[in-house]
């Protein structure tokens, strides 16, 4: 039986991810297909103050450090919520407003049906 949730990509999310390094790429589509299968990824970190159930995947590159922040808890697929190149040690405000958008966005559709 296969118990893999299916993806579904918030906003730009998926387009953002594209622009990526073809490194952080492979990176990041390993990392989802564990937490697809419902194991832990390799380098996450949960970001609780953002909303309940929100983490984020981590990838340092040459190139800058990038993220994927998602969401796993809901029974119908891991949410994409946003994907971005971190520019500075802590999170830019734009992305972290993004992520909470983009968050309360879903929980209001998943309440609506």
């Amino acid at each position: 039986m296969n118990t893999e949730k299916p993806i579904e990509w918030r906003d730009t999310s998926l387009d953002d991810l594209k622009r990526f390094p073809l490194d952080a790429i492979k990176h990041f589509g390993y990392e989802l297909g564990l937490v697809q299968n419902g194991l832990e990824p390799t380098d996450f970190k949960p970001m609780v103050n953002l909303g309940n159930g929100v983490m984020e995947l981590r990838k340092k590159l040459p190139d800058g450090a990038f993220r994927v922040v998602y969401v796993v808890k809901f029974e119908r697929a891991v949410f994409v919520l946003h994907c971005f190149q971190k520019k500075s040690q802590q999170t830019a405000k734009k992305d972290i407003d993004i992520i909470k958008q983009r968050y309360r966005a879903l929980i209001q559709e998943l309440k609506n049906g």
